[in-house]
């Protein structure tokens, strides 16, 4: 079999020869995470939109999801500029889509389209061509409308940025529900890190000082995620800086609440995911430590989903088991949507991007499934 054919994302039923050699070329570069999202897109690859494609780490991303023939890239950008950044790094653009959003053939439609979205309906917009000829705004009506399965963005560009984008043209999962990010991450190495060396964290890029109703919310979407990646029952613990009424504060209050509120939820949606809360760090992921301090109920298995009291306590514990602790950190997922995107940072390293846009393909994959 030709190299151009083993990399054919269209044809994906590969030989049993072609799928040992992949096994054998790339088992060193997955991990609890990756291996998983991996082995669900050989079945059922997706296409990702890459807004910000002039990067050289998106070029070598792209091209290796290409070789791993589980994602379709569409790399968005001025055609020529990426071609010579390819060439002059001698990337292989085969099954790489690119596309100028300001010469692409559906700008017109999706100008037209935006007269339909609801927060736009009844308003006269000056410049809809120079609107949606933006990349994240492209992206977003890409998806919206089907061109897309899945964004990965960030990496030239503010979180804002892509939020805005996904806020105005992407439509809610819920009217009540806000938009909120999670990081999945896995760290093998450090004690005490989830049952199986995998944790989901969250909101750890958007709502500041979530509500009652945010944080519930946010433990359930998130709950499901990790449902969905785990295969099992997932335990999702609020976190305090106290458990079971150890300490009767506004913030552990609210965290009491949130878990009441989320275990009506899923009791109501029938919902396999367990709630606990609030539960101090320690009590949640170390059984030594919950068999101590639990004086109400017997300690179960270590969390798999973090939920946190705010923004700042959340962005700061990813990042520092990111940056201290050696985790290996995919997302931010943006939550909250029918369709699926990612914030990656600028300071993404190629195997972030390409772990990402498997998280988001396989999140597509869940809704396919569930339609």
């Amino acid at each position: 079999m030709s190299k151009d054919k083993e990399n054919n994302l269209v044809n994906i039923k590969t030989t049993p020869s072609a799928q040992a050699m992949n096994q054998t070329t790339h088992t060193h570069e997955t991990n609890s995470i990756t291996e998983r999202l991996f082995q669900s897109l050989k079945r059922h690859p997706k296409r990702i939109v890459f807004t910000e494609g002039e990067d050289i780490r998106i070029l070598q991303a792209a091209a290796k999801l290409v070789e791993l023939e589980i994602i379709a890239p569409i790399l968005l950008g001025d055609k020529e500029r990426i071609k010579k950044l390819a060439s002059d790094n001698e990337v292989n653009l085969k099954f790489i889509n690119i596309l100028d959003p300001k010469t692409a053939s559906d700008l017109p439609l999706f100008c037209r389209r935006l007269e339909k979205i609801e927060r736009f309906k009844g308003k006269k917009i000056l410049n809809p061509i120079d609107l949606i000829s933006k990349p994240h705004n492209f992206a977003a009506m890409m998806i919206q409308y089907g061109q897309a399965d899945g964004i990965v963005a960030g990496n030239q560009a503010l979180p804002a940025t892509i939020h805005r984008a996904l806020l105005q043209f992407v439509k809610p999962l819920d009217r009540k529900c806000k938009l909120f990010t999670s990081v999945v991450m896995t760290a093998p190495h450090l004690q005490h890190f989830g049952k199986e060396g995998m944790l989901f964290l969250a909101d750890c890029g958007v709502i500041p000082e979530p509500t009652v109703d945010e944080l519930a919310h946010i433990a359930v979407e998130t709950g499901k995620l990790a449902q969905h990646l785990l295969g099992r029952t997932p335990r999702v613990a609020l976190l305090s800086h106290s458990t079971h009424g150890s300490m009767h504060t506004k913030s552990s209050e609210k965290m009491a609440a949130a878990t009441a509120l989320a275990r009506s939820i899923v009791k109501k949606e029938y919902l396999d995911i367990h709630i606990d809360g609030e539960l101090q760090a320690d009590v949640a992921l170390d059984m030594a430590a919950a068999e101590q301090k639990f004086t109400d109920t017997q300690a179960n298995d270590s969390a798999d989903v973090l939920v946190f009291p705010n923004l700042d306590s959340s962005h700061i514990a990813f990042k520092l088991l990111q940056h201290v602790g050696g985790a290996e950190c995919y997302g931010q997922l943006v939550m909250g949507l029918t369709r699926h995107a990612a914030q990656i940072p600028r300071t993404a390293s190629i195997e972030m991007i390409i772990g990402t846009a498997a998280l988001v393909g396989c999140e597509s994959i869940k809704s396919r499934d569930l339609a």
